[in-house]
């Protein structure tokens, strides 16, 4: 077992105090009076405090770094110091309908030498408030369970594998592309997913329990994480092209080696890229 570092601690404990919060809220929502305006604005209220709380943890522990928050926007930090990269509840669609799948995510990602942009993710943190599972990763320093390493799965063959995706909704997302993806790769394999929460998506990938991974139109916040995570699990992450980014989030395919080559034939030939 890896020794846990002092920044995996400082996000582990911010995450835990905004996720006990989670917990609470998640307990009451399903007791709200079902309208379309009550529990909606009862979950944005849940996310908005999460974030903060998370904030304010992160920011006490590390008061020169910057912030990319899914509310509050983009914070600047000292410069050539690294950023937070934090969705405060990934999972808002399940949250509010009292499925008990979502998570807090929290990144952190150094700066370009000469403050030219960002570089790589070098920490991360997944935590499910619902099954207290802590995922965590540090750059070249692999990705664990708790104190479980972990590794992408071994499967070779796309007919044993298990792929998760997530289908775009009420404009969001381009649905003509994603149905010629599915349509390439559907028939394929062993099974698709959609479980609407694309952070545990990723630890899942991470942990070997999910074998493969597309999606496109997400945000920094859904993926930094992850990315780290399937990486120092030994899987691979790219955009629809096989380009590899430090963070993948307007297109991102993820397995491990052989499945992501395999995926990505299937992938680049049915939109063409």
């Amino acid at each position: 077992m890896a020794a846990v570092s002092g920044i995996i601690r400082v996000m582990e404990r911010a995450a835990r105090k905004a996720g006990h919060r989670l917990r609470r809220d998640f307990g009451e929502v399903e007791h709200l009076q079902v309208s379309r305006k009550g529990p909606a604005d009862f979950v944005s209220k849940a996310d908005m405090r999460s974030e903060r709380t998370l904030y304010d943890e992160l920011l006490a522990a590390r008061p020169d770094w910057g912030f990319v928050l899914e509310e509050a926007g983009v914070i600047e930090g000292a410069p050539d110091m690294p950023r937070w990269i934090i969705d405060p509840l990934d999972g808002t669609s399940n949250f509010l309908h009292g499925i008990p799948h979502f998570a807090i995510s929290i990144a952190a990602q150094e700066p370009k030498l000469g403050g030219q942009g960002w570089g790589d993710v070098f920490a991360a943190v997944i935590y499910n408030p619902v099954t207290d599972e802590t995922y965590w990763a540090e750059k070249s320093r692999g990705a664990w369970l708790h104190d479980g390493r972990l590794r992408v799965s071994a499967r070779r063959n796309l007919s044993d594998a298990l792929i998760s995706t997530g289908i775009p909704f009420q404009g969001h997302g381009d649905f003509a592309q994603w149905t010629k993806i599915f349509g390439a790769i559907g028939p394929q394999v062993a099974g698709i997913r959609r479980n609407g929460a694309a952070s545990l998506d990723l630890a899942w990938l991470a942990a070997g329990r999910y074998d493969g991974f597309w999606e496109s139109g997400l945000n920094d916040w859904d993926t930094a994480a992850g990315c780290l995570l399937i990486r120092e699990a030994g899987g691979f992450v790219s955009d629809y092209r096989g380009r590899s980014e430090p963070v993948h989030s307007k297109q991102i395919l993820a397995a491990n080696d052989a499945l992501h080559s395999k995926m990505h034939k299937l992938l680049a030939g049915a939109i063409k890229v």
